[in-house]
């Protein structure tokens, strides 16, 4: 298994930006996607952006699309998501998860860093 540590979160105003980092070690070979998903207060985990480990295939939630990018360093083990255009309702806290060769779904998680975006 891979272990991911988020950072980057915080508290900034509507309009405002922020960059998340995930970092991963361990089985790092195995991991084929990285993805960032979130969950706000009340409502169920939701997907945000994923991205292949090669880079070639990247994808984003209608609701994020125009203001989210996600990249990865693969020499450093890391992917980021920066986020422009911050509203309110992007708060919540932001998991990063990988997803190993053979899996079918998101099998590793990070802890979670809190995104808030006062209006």
């Amino acid at each position: 298994q891979v272990q991911l540590v988020e950072s980057g979160g915080g508290l900034v105003q509507a309009g405002g930006s922020l960059r998340l980092s995930c970092a991963a070690s361990g089985r790092t070979f195995s991991v084929v996607a990285m993805g960032w998903f979130r969950q706000a207060p009340g409502k169920e985990r939701e997907f945000v952006a994923t991205i292949t480990w090669s880079g070639g295939v990247i994808n984003y939630a209608d609701s994020v699309k125009g203001r989210f990018t996600i990249s990865r360093d693969n020499a450093k083990n890391t992917v980021y998501l920066q986020m422009n255009s911050l509203k309110p309702e992007d708060t919540a806290v932001y998991y990063c998860a990988a997803r190993h060769f053979g899996a079918s779904a998101y099998d590793g998680w990070g802890q979670g860093t809190q995104v808030t975006v006062s209006s």
